[in-house]
């Protein structure tokens, strides 16, 4: 496992190796990463790993030009996406306030701002994780979202949040980590 140091001086990568990511290391990426907190213990992420060529292809018109390439790099494409109707689970999720599920139930405005929120809480512990484990990560914008939604969750109360490429950085996938601002340009204490 990496240190927090080596997690974080990563960068964003553009190409990736041939080489396959085994469905168990997935499976380990996730049983940690769904340890994490959401508000309501809600866990609205879903995820679908396109890793065929037949699944990604389906991909290709949703993309912005300039992302195509990098998703064709990656072993696999993670669409990171939140199930709006997230609190179906709650009975077994927050067994000890039962009430909590009519709340969001009863209010789609809360439902989605919360599926969303709580889902990009996951999709960012999958990514430190993934990280951690020796993965480099990929995540995009930079697609047609009712797009997506219409090609792969057309039929489910999934939606997309953001697309995630994932693999082994190619050894010529080199450029200088760009600037973060600072504490102070960014952060107050009151």
């Amino acid at each position: 496992m990496k240190t927090v140091d080596m997690v974080f001086n990563e960068r964003t990568c553009y190409k990736f190796q041939s080489r396959d990511i085994e469905e168990n290391l997935l499976k380990e990426i996730y049983n940690i990463m769904k340890l994490g907190p959401t508000s309501a213990n809600s866990s609205p992420l879903r995820i679908l790993f396109l890793k065929s060529t037949f699944e990604k292809e389906k991909l290709y018109p949703c993309l912005l030009p300039a992302n195509i390439d990098k998703v064709k790099s990656a072993p696999i494409t993670a669409i990171f996406a939140y199930d709006i109707r997230f609190y179906d689970h709650l009975t077994v999720l927050f067994p000890h306030n039962l009430e909590i599920k009519s709340l969001f139930s009863s209010s789609e405005e809360i439902s989605i701002d919360t599926a969303i929120r709580n889902s990009t809480l996951q999709a960012a512990y999958f990514i430190i994780v993934a990280r951690s484990l020796g993965l480099d990560c990929g995540p995009m914008s930079g697609f047609n979202p009712d797009a997506v939604n219409n090609t792969f969750f057309i039929n489910s109360s999934y939606k997309v949040n953001f697309l995630c490429n994932l693999g082994y950085r190619e050894k010529d996938d080199k450029y200088p980590r760009l600037a973060k601002l600072e504490f102070n340009e960014c952060c107050w204490i009151v």
